[in-house]
């Protein structure tokens, strides 16, 4: 993963939603709510509802909207059932694509998914195509600005925490877990460390080089996706 910052993937990211607020509450909403729907509404026992919540509340997400969607999920308001599809395909020059959607209505996300790839030069493909290539890791983000230690110092803190791998970029400390390992180093870190960035995310193991002109293409595929009310994340392998 070394020279791949994911950091900057994300900031451009909440950058481009937070012009478009409501769109991504909205998308925090689902998560809360299908993370309380399968595995209860006790933060403390649901751990996967105790991550999207900490992402809702790191975006500056409205305790109000946080309630009503674990309440939605309880019965006690009216709600929807979402169902979480997994697309795969193709980008330009073969750049490997993973699409995370939660929906409502599968036809629709269908065609908007492969209309976006139809249009940037890329091509949806069958379940399993691409996801090979990639791993589900646990991604933590620490601004270097927050630790006194030095470099070395805080790696050797992170890695006793348990982490697999630790990358220190301009700004900040990039720490790398498996999925068992995530929530213990995570709750270690943000003991003495502000948290910037926490999530289980795909990695992919290697990275697919384009042309600037298909870096444009495979760019404006992924704000198509991103675009989408159903899709919640967008994974590729683009160098």
């Amino acid at each position: 993963m070394a020279g791949h910052s994911k950091w900057h993937n994300i900031k451009h990211k909440k950058g481009a939603k937070d012009a478009q607020r409501g769109k991504l509450f909205m998308k925090l909403a689902k998560e809360i709510y299908v993370a309380a729907k399968e595995g209860g509404t006790d933060i403390e026992t649901n751990s996967a509802l105790r991550l999207a919540v900490d992402k809702a509340k790191s975006n500056n997400m409205p305790n109000d909207n946080i309630e009503r969607a674990i309440n939605k999920a309880s019965g006690n308001l009216d709600g929807e059932n979402y169902e979480e599809i997994i697309y795969e395909g193709y980008g330009p020059e073969g750049v490997a694509v993973m699409v995370k959607t939660l929906t409502d209505n599968k036809n629709r996300t269908a065609s908007e998914v492969r209309h976006a790839f139809s249009k940037n030069n890329g091509n949806l493909g069958e379940n399993g195509c691409v996801s090979f290539m990639f791993q589900r890791k646990g991604y933590i983000v620490i601004k270097k600005e927050h630790v006194d230690e030095d470099e070395e110092t805080f790696m050797l803190v992170a890695i006793e925490a348990g982490c697999e791998e630790v990358e220190a970029n301009d700004e900040v400390y990039e720490i790398f877990t498996t999925v068992e390992d995530f929530e213990n180093v995570r709750n270690e870190l943000q003991q003495s460390y502000p948290i910037e960035a926490a999530e289980l995310t795909m990695f992919p193991d290697t990275y697919t080089s384009v042309s600037e002109e298909q870096q444009d293409h495979m760019s404006k595929l992924i704000d198509m996706l991103e675009d989408s009310d159903d899709v919640q994340e967008v994974y590729h392998n683009m160098e």
